[in-house]
């Protein structure tokens, strides 16, 4: 069983930056791909960026690339989402996840933690 609990969202201004963690109770975080998704009122929840257990391989949806960086740090057992040059368009919930599986698909995730709002506006 893995607990999942997310912190850092906020409001910000276009242009400006956050910075998501995602602190996990599992002692065996560190064999868990992790994984940010969000969901904006009325849409479906969305891949964001997904991290393999060790931290090697990562991977971002096109709309974030060059702007989130997904990274862990299995020390601590936290994985932390930093997003960069924000746009209104970011605005969502942000959910971290947890699966044994490096994947993009939300339906895989067997664990969730319960979402912070990320508002993006003037």
């Amino acid at each position: 069983q893995v607990q999942l609990v997310e912190s850092g969202g906020g409001l910000v201004q276009p242009g400006g930056s956050l910075r998501l963690s995602c602190a996990a109770s599992a002692r065996t975080f560190s064999s868990y791909a992790m994984g940010w998704f969000r969901q904006a009122p009325g849409k479906e929840r969305e891949f964001v960026a997904v991290i393999s257990w060790s931290g090697g391989r990562s991977s971002y949806a096109d709309s974030v690339k060059g702007r989130f960086t997904i990274s862990r740090d299995n020390a601590k057992n936290t994985v932390y989402l930093q997003m960069n040059s924000l746009k209104p368009e970011d605005t969502a919930v942000y959910f971290c996840a947890a699966d044994v599986v490096y994947t993009e698909r939300p339906r895989r995730y067997d664990y969730w933690g319960q979402g912070t709002q990320v508002t993006v506006s003037s």
